[in-house]
Parts: structure tokens; sequence; C-alpha cells
């Protein structure tokens, strides 16, 4: 090992001719990546315990939760959680929202009683607004703001109402609402978001955060309305479904009858049906363009089928059509048909009049009925697209 003694004459001779000497020279320290904007807290934690970059990290976690979140200590909810808040950058507004044929709206001169009736039937706390239909939305009401109109109205009148001898209760005189009054009268009527649909659901949550306007249309490259987004709805793709106190129990989508066959809502998922049905109704590379039966169908033949018709499904599989209006299916029994093409020689005359006549929704004018809400208050556009499939889980 070399040692100061070493040092040669030379060296010493040279350093103090020249009158300087060779100091040690400090090395900067390593420069630290730049903060990504879009980076959370607990991402920055954990790449500064563990020095992994942000996408690396991000599929080493998602492996880790698809492989078995029980070994680092995760409950299997923590770990459903995860995955959703990991998968939630990739999906868009048109994934989340509600289709335009589910949408409950009002027009703007209805009158306050018959709002209070859709409230009440639609469990919502907000409504789209709109003015002729519903692609002339024009904002939302919520059900708040209705309470509070009516409670300022009965609490003026109470108070100017000197003469009663009996106090009104809760000084509210519920006779001076007038209930035939227009909404757009009442001046309750909110500002709404309009998305596009390939809105990623990130940015429109916190476009609801900072806007703090919790109820957006999502609008085609026309200017359609398409679907709508609530803040609920997004927050779902996170927790689950969540369910209030006025939330009525859904029957099953699909379930098996005592022959053999399944009957199935036309929106049931078709993943859901396959794991119900069995594996041998696989649809194959039809299910990455549509979610549902309904699409499926309609994926089949070209169009929305009617009342009775008899769709061929995968493999040995056929689907009836039991009920259906001009716009959309809503109810489908699935069975297995041992001998399909002497079904169809035995019943071509059926076959022929479910394509021919009209179907049962139509009225003695022809005209199909076109809103999909039984309600009259509720108005929809009559060039609402034939069918609409629900958000994507």
């Amino acid at each position: 090992m070399a040692g100061p003694s070493e040092t040669g004459p030379s060296d010493q001779s040279d350093a103090s001719a020249g009158g300087t000497r060779n100091l040690p020279v400090p090395v900067p320290p390593a420069p630290v990546p730049a903060r990504s904007k879009g980076d959370g807290w607990f991402l920055r934690a954990l790449r500064a315990l563990f020095g992994r970059k942000p996408e690396s990290f991000r599929s080493d976690l998602r492996s880790v939760l698809e492989g078995g979140a029980a070994d680092i200590g995760l409950s299997p909810r923590e770990s459903t959680m995860l995955r959703n808040i990991l998968s939630l950058r990739e999906r868009r507004a048109e994934d989340v929202m509600v289709p335009r044929a589910d949408i409950i709206a009002v027009q703007k001169e209805i009158p306050l009683g018959e709002l209070m009736k859709v409230f009440e039937s639609a469990a919502h706390s907000r409504l789209v607004v709109y003015d002729d239909t519903l692609d002339d939305a024009i904002g939302m009401v919520h059900i708040r703001d209705l309470i509070a109109y009516m409670a300022a109205r009965a609490a003026a009148s109470a108070k100017t109402n000197t003469k009663r001898k009996k106090p009104l209760p809760a000084d509210l005189d519920l006779k001076a609402i007038d209930l035939s009054t227009p909404l757009v009268a009442a001046n309750i009527v909110r500002e709404m978001l309009f998305v596009p649909p390939s809105m990623p659901v990130m940015d429109l949550l916190a476009r609801m955060q900072t806007s703090r306007i919790h109820l957006a249309l999502v609008v085609d490259e026309y200017g359609g309305a398409d679907g709508v987004v609530s803040m609920e709805d997004i927050v779902e793709q996170i927790v689950g479904e969540i369910a209030d106190e006025h939330d009525e129990d859904d029957e099953p989508q699909v379930f098996r009858q005592p022959d053999g066959s399944f009957l199935a809502d036309a929106r049931a998922n078709l993943e859901d049906v396959t794991s119900i049905v069995g594996p041998e109704f696989e649809v194959g590379e039809e299910a990455k363009e549509v979610d549902t039966l309904a699409g499926y169908i309609a994926t089949r033949i070209g169009r929305v089928p009617v009342r009775g018709e008899l769709v061929s499904g995968p493999g040995r599989f056929e689907i009836e059509v039991l009920d259906a209006d001009p716009r959309r299916v809503k109810k489908l029994k699935i069975f297995v048909s041992h001998d399909l093409s002497d079904r169809r020689r035995r019943d071509p005359q059926r076959r022929m009049m479910s394509s021919t006549q009209p179907p049962p929704s139509a009225d003695m004018s022809g005209q199909p009925e076109l809103p999909a809400n039984r309600d009259t208050s509720v108005k929809l556009s009559p060039d609402d697209p034939a069918s609409k499939a629900p958000p994507r889980s």
C-alpha cells in the first residue's frame, strides 16, 4: 500500500514552483428526479422507500394484487379497491355513464306538483332539465332546492298572515304554495356539466370537485345527449355498488327455470351470463364490441329485434325475445335447441309473423311509443338511438 512517504520530490517541487496544490474536488449530489404532477403522496412515498419508477411500480403493484394480496397483509376488500383505483385511469366517461335510454329528465315547464311526483318515483336527488328535447338540456334541478323554495314561500305567507287565531304548525302556510307554478318560473334550475364521452374519469372527478357540480351530461360530437354521469357513479367504480335506504333490491338479471332454460334481463352483462349459464355460452370475439345481451343480439342480426323473435346464439343456444319495444330489448329467454333446424321447420310462421307484425307497444296509428319511462312528465327526444349499452363495469 502506498503511503505519504512515497510521494516523490518531483511532485513537491512542482507544487511549490507553481504555487498551487491539488485539493479534493467535492462530488455534487445525485439529481433528484422531478416529481410527476399526477403522482399521489402514496406513490411518492413508496418510490422514496423502494426507488422505483412510477410505471414500473404501478405494474408491480398490479401484479401483486392479481397474484394474491394476502401475502402483503391486504384484505380482499382492500385488494379489490386498489385494483379499481389502478384501472380508473383507463376509464372514460362513456364507460361509467347511465345510458340515454335510462335518463330520467323533466321539461322546464313542468309544474312543481308534477316535479314532486317525478322525484318520488325516480328516487334521485338530481334530475336533468331540458327545453324541448333531451338534446336541449339546460341544467339540473336538485330536490333540496325544491324543498327550500316551497319552505320559503310557506314561511313568507305565514309571517304576513297575522289574523289567524290558531298559529300555523312550524310557522309554515303550505296552502300558499302554488303547485301549478312551472319549474322555470321557480328559478331553481342549476348549472350542469357537459363533457365528451372520451373524457377520462379522473379528469371528470377533479372537475366535479373544483366546480362543486356533481352531475354531468355526456354529449356526442353532434351535441346530442349520450348519457349522464354523477359523482356517485364514479365513486362506485372504486368501492362498488352504493345502496341507500330508498334503493330497492334488484331481481337477479339471469336465473334458471325448472325446465333448464334461463330468463334474462337484456341489459345483463355477457360475462355474468356466461358464468351463470355455463362456459358453453361463449360469445367469442363479439364480446369485445358489446357488453350486454341486447348488444350481442343487435350485433348478430344487425338491428333491434322484435318481440317473439328467435335469434341463434353461441353454440347450441337460442335466444327468444320475450319483451321489447321499437327502441330496445327488455326480457329474453335462453335455452338449448337440441334440433335447431327441425324447430325452424316446424315453426316458420311464428318467425315470419314476429318479424313483420308491429310490436305490442305501438298504438293504433302505427306510431311507436317513444318514451321509455311511463311517467308523462318525462319527455325524451324522438331521435333516441335504438339501443344503448349500460356502463361497463
